[in-house]
Formats: structure tokens, C-alpha cells, sequence
């Protein structure tokens, strides 16, 4: 069973896709919940992920799609999940068991709406250009350490592709984790929203979502426990934008 909070959430995130046709943002979650702090949404989006209600989308912005819905909002009313409680107090963990899903799994998990397929498509080596900040920013990378075959169906546009390897966990909330293998087409701009490699005064190249303030640039974090770095626009210069993600388990 859901707690009140989690199927005000879902209804919430419900509501925005069929308005919008994209999901409503963190910031926009944590007003329409009347919560003090986005970490409250992150337990939250976490709680129904785990519990296969939602699913987050690494590779785009605002990426959660719904994949079920519990029973008190198909009948159009939360009030069922008034007898659960509030999270709020107990936590949306509480009592939660996680299922292990053996590496050996034969079964091919589900792709994601919208995504591309990647069967039958050619494999393309890029070079694998060192290790990439998604956390505090480490020295600027420049120098091949190997290369990595990549589906072809992941390379969009003809511009240069490289692949970088995330250490840290400041975009965990993204769907990148430590040790996970980043896809990134070179590019000098970004669009807000885009997940871009930033070169920080020339020296510190770091992972995180792009937003333009005026004449400033926000690098944000998806993790509440990172702060979000303002910076001069002549103090960041873009190195490139997330297309992919390579995971080993």
C-alpha cells in the first residue's frame, strides 16, 4: 500500500503528463506537496520507483514515466491511502524489502517509451577520454585512456561522440551512477535542462544539468546533498551534452 504522500505524488506527476506531456519538475513537486525541501521528493520518487510505479529515464530531462497506477487513483480518489499515514514522519523506506534480480538474468528488461532500439545495431568504438566529476570537479580531461564499443543507435547528429567514465554521485537522482560510463556529444552550447560536461574556469571539468540565470550559468546537481554552483557564463564553457549511458554490473 501506498502512503498519502506517495499517491499525491503520483496523481500530481499523473495530472502534469496529461496537461504538459512532460512531467512536472522537482521544484514543482515540492510546492504542489507543500514540502520544505526537494529531499523530501527525491525519498518520495524513490519510494515509487522501488515499488515498480514509476520509472526514471537517465537520458532525458524531467525523465519519469509512469508505468501503473495503484487502485485508489483509478477510481478517481486518493482518500483510500488516508489509513496509511504520512511518510513524512516514518520515512517512505520503512520496512522495505529490495528484490535482487541475479546478474545472469536471461529475460531483457523492458525498454523505455520513446527510446531507441538497439538490436541489430552497428557497434561504434569512441574513445573513452578519462574520468569525468559527477561530484566535486576533478582536473580537465583530454587525454584517450581507451576506447569502449557503444551501440550505433546511441550517436546522434555527425558530430564527434567520446565517452567519459562518472566518478561521484552528484546525479544519482538522474539515473548516473559511480562507475557508470557517459556518452557525450561534443558540443559548445546547451539548452536548460540538457546534462552537459562543463569546463569550470579552464581548469575543472564536471557532470551536471545546465541552466541559464541572465548572464549567469547554474551547473545543478541530482542529489539534495550537492549544492548548485552559479557561475560567470565566461567562467563555464561546454564540452558536451549526455546522449547515453553505459552501466556494467
Amino acid at each position: 500500500m501506498l502512503t498519502r504522500k506517495q499517491i499525491q505524488l503520483l496523481e500530481f506527476i499523473q495530472a502534469r503528463m496529461a496537461r504538459d506531456g512532460v512531467p512536472p519538475s522537482f521544484d514543482e513537486m515540492k510546492l504542489a506537496l507543500d514540502l520544505r525541501s526537494k529531499s523530501g521528493i527525491h525519498r518520495l520518487v524513490t519510494a515509487l520507483e522501488e515499488r515498480g510505479f514509476i520509472r526514471r529515464l537517465p537520458h532525458r530531462a524531467r525523465a519519469l514515466e509512469i508505468l501503473r497506477l495503484p487502485e485508489a487513483l483509478t477510481r478517481g480518489t486518493a482518500a483510500a491511502a488516508d489509513q496509511a499515514g504520512d511518510d513524512d514522519a516514518a520515512g517512505p523506506d520503512a520496512g522495505f524489502q529490495p528484490r535482487v534480480i541475479a546478474g545472469n538474468r536471461r529475460t531483457p528488461a523492458p525498454r523505455p517509451r520513446g527510446a531507441m532500439p538497439v538490436v541489430d545495431s552497428p557497434a561504434v568504438e569512441l574513445p573513452v577520454m578519462g574520468r569525468i566529476a559527477a561530484g566535486v570537479p576533478i582536473e580537465a580531461i583530454s587525454e584517450v585512456s581507451h576506447h569502449i564499443a557503444v551501440p550505433g543507435s546511441m550517436l546522434t547528429g555527425r558530430e564527434h561522440h567520446y565517452a567519459l567514465e562518472v566518478r561521484g554521485d552528484s546525479m544519482i537522482e538522474a539515473g548516473i551512477n559511480d562507475g557508470d560510463v557517459v556518452v557525450i556529444r561534443e558540443q559548445d552550447h546547451a539548452d536548460n535542462g540538457d546534462i552537459v560536461v562543463a569546463l569550470v574556469e579552464g581548469a575543472e571539468a564536471t557532470l551536471k544539468r545546465y541552466r541559464r540565470r541572465g548572464g549567469m550559468i547554474a551547473l545543478e546537481a541530482a542529489n539534495a546533498a550537492y549544492e548548485t554552483r552559479v557561475l560567470p557564463e565566461d567562467k563555464v564553457r561546454i564540452q558536451g551534452r549526455l546522449v547515453g549511458l553505459i552501466r556494467s554490473y
